[in-house]
């Protein structure tokens, strides 16, 4: 017993030294977050924000686990500084959709130029390997500390558009302010196509998240993916992997050459996540008013494991 109570004193020891070395060395513990105009819980805010427009108040105070009144307090003074916008929920007037104004964007762009050099400067003086050997401990570290007992996530393949799946898509709208909307009849009529699909994530049995594939028929062999949507909740699960893996391999299943997909500027996250999939720019291949970015993947395998 006194061996183990040992170990975990030295355990414990160990990982408060590492906490003060840290904190010191990313500068976590001055008052203004690299320096700039901001304290690190404004900026990682503002980042919550600029990733997920459309994200609640609630939603924040669960993914930062923070105080409530804390995140009012914090949202009134951005939105005091014209940082960012709120605007009530149509399907919870309760509840406010926050979203960065165009202040709040450039801001956000400063802060992430200069987050990217601080981190840029931490790597230069470190070997190629040691740099690798450096990230995948961070994976791990991060993969030990997440939660253990989460409720389980299902992804499911619908045939109809139910009405908890229409305010899913209903809620994505919103957040990232479509213009052109699918109303019931046309996602019924998607459905129908061969190479084409919904499905929706469920966590412990609650839909949060739904992806979309239809066919293109503009192009032999392709399919567009669309809605990729994960609510802010949920997000940190790897949902929108898992979605975009039962997509891309039922495009595989059907023959389906090339993927295609649209986004804007805005949905950083999203457009981080196709790239990282192997989705690379290709021309404009629809007259969607709000897109700006157009991706392409080929797909040759199935991708589930």
């Amino acid at each position: 017993m006194t061996s183990a109570l040992a170990i975990e004193a030295d355990q414990i020891a160990a990982i408060r030294e590492f906490n003060r070395f840290y904190t010191a060395r990313l500068g976590l513990l001055r008052k203004r977050h690299l320096d700039g105009d901001f304290s690190l819980t404004e900026a990682r805010i503002l980042y919550e924000i600029g990733s997920s427009p459309g994200l609640t108040a609630r939603a924040l105070c669960s993914t930062l686990q923070l105080d409530p009144g804390y995140i009012s307090r914090t949202l009134a003074t951005l939105a005091t500084r014209k940082l960012i916008r709120q605007t009530p929920s149509i399907q919870d007037g309760r509840e406010r959709l926050l979203k960065l104004s165009a202040s709040g964007q450039i801001a956000m762009a400063k802060l992430n130029r200069q987050s990217e050099s601080q981190i840029q400067q931490l790597l230069s003086g470190i070997a190629p390997a040691d740099r690798g050997a450096l990230v995948q401990s961070l994976i791990q570290a991060r993969t030990i500390l997440s939660p253990k007992n989460e409720p389980p996530i299902q992804i499911l393949r619908v045939t109809e558009p139910s009405q908890a799946v229409l305010q899913l898509l209903q809620e994505y709208y919103e957040a990232v302010h479509v213009v052109q909307r699918d109303n019931p009849q046309k996602i019924q009529a998607i459905l129908q196509g061969r190479a084409s699909g919904l499905w929706v994530a469920t966590l412990a049995g609650k839909a949060v998240g739904c992806v979309v594939l239809r066919e293109l028929p503009s192009i032999p062999h392709a399919a567009e993916c669309k809605r990729l949507y994960v609510q802010p909740q949920a997000r940190g699960r790897g949902i929108a992997e898992k979605l975009m893996d039962s997509l891309e391999d039922l495009a595989h299943s059907q023959g389906v050459e090339f993927i295609y997909l649209d986004s804007y500027g805005d949905l950083k996250t999203a457009i981080a996540l196709y790239r990282k999939r192997g989705y690379e720019e290709c021309e404009r291949y629809n007259d969607n008013p709000q897109a700006t970015i157009f991706l392409r993947k080929g797909i040759s395998k199935p991708v589930s494991k």
